[in-house]
């Protein structure tokens, strides 16, 4: 038509190898730990920051889903039960109690809970898809709190892998197939749970690893922002 901008084709393919170059630079400086042939080097405070960051966006997507289920639901106190499949890993009470244990121990912790959630979430979004009181948005919201479990876990090792090559923790870190978070895991307790109570425990556990994550950066890197 007379007047219409013409793109060349061959425009269009740079365009796109461009994007697609920057995209493939960003997944590989998100996962980069040291500086290791094409990778951006990452410091130990960047990936702290990083996985805060996650951990709070988390939180948020769980405090969102809580309000609605409360919405909808009304869940009276006797519904409501305080005991929670992670219970069984031993977590420090109180920021006090957090600082005072090993560096190695609180990164333990962190994802022991992690791992704890694995399953649970799942189940969790398989049944938020049945409820025909939600809709797709809320749907949408427990599969990406499902996703980012796993991911976060992803990122706490990595900056667990460089806490252990600058010699800041040991390397006997012994969480990534931890009997006791498996077991936390794949129990028949939360399998008999509700989901506004599986809801409740998930947003207790994720505020726990947002904080211990803060409290073990301020310990480690506590000139960088603390």
């Amino acid at each position: 038509l007379p007047g219409r901008l013409k793109i060349s084709p061959l425009f269009v393919a740079l365009v796109c190898l461009a994007f697609c170059s920057r995209l493939s630079r960003m997944k590989a400086a998100s996962i980069c730990t040291n500086s290791q042939t094409g990778c951006h080097f990452l410091s130990l405070a960047n990936l702290f920051d990083r996985v805060i960051h996650h951990s709070a966006r988390m939180h948020g997507i769980s405090n969102d889903l809580h309000s609605e289920f409360e919405l909808y639901f009304l869940p009276s106190k006797n519904r409501v039960s305080r005991n929670c499949h992670t219970s069984t890993i031993l977590t420090p009470n109180g920021k006090e109690n957090a600082q005072r244990i090993a560096r190695e121990e609180l990164t333990e912790v962190i994802l022991k809970l992690l791992l704890a959630w694995r399953d649970p979430l799942w189940h969790f979004h398989q049944n938020m898809a049945r409820h025909h009181k939600f809709n797709n948005l809320s749907s949408n919201k427990s599969l990406e709190m499902s996703e980012m479990v796993h991911e976060l876990r992803k990122g706490v090792q990595k900056v667990a892998e460089k806490m252990q090559m600058l010699g800041i923790i040991s390397n006997s870190l012994g969480t990534l197939g931890s009997r006791e978070a498996l077991l936390a895991s794949d129990s028949p307790e939360w399998r008999l749970m509700n989901d506004y109570n599986l809801l409740y425990c998930f947003r207790r556990d994720s505020n726990k690893i947002q904080n211990y994550l803060k409290i073990l950066k301020c310990r480690i890197v506590p000139e960088h922002g603390c």
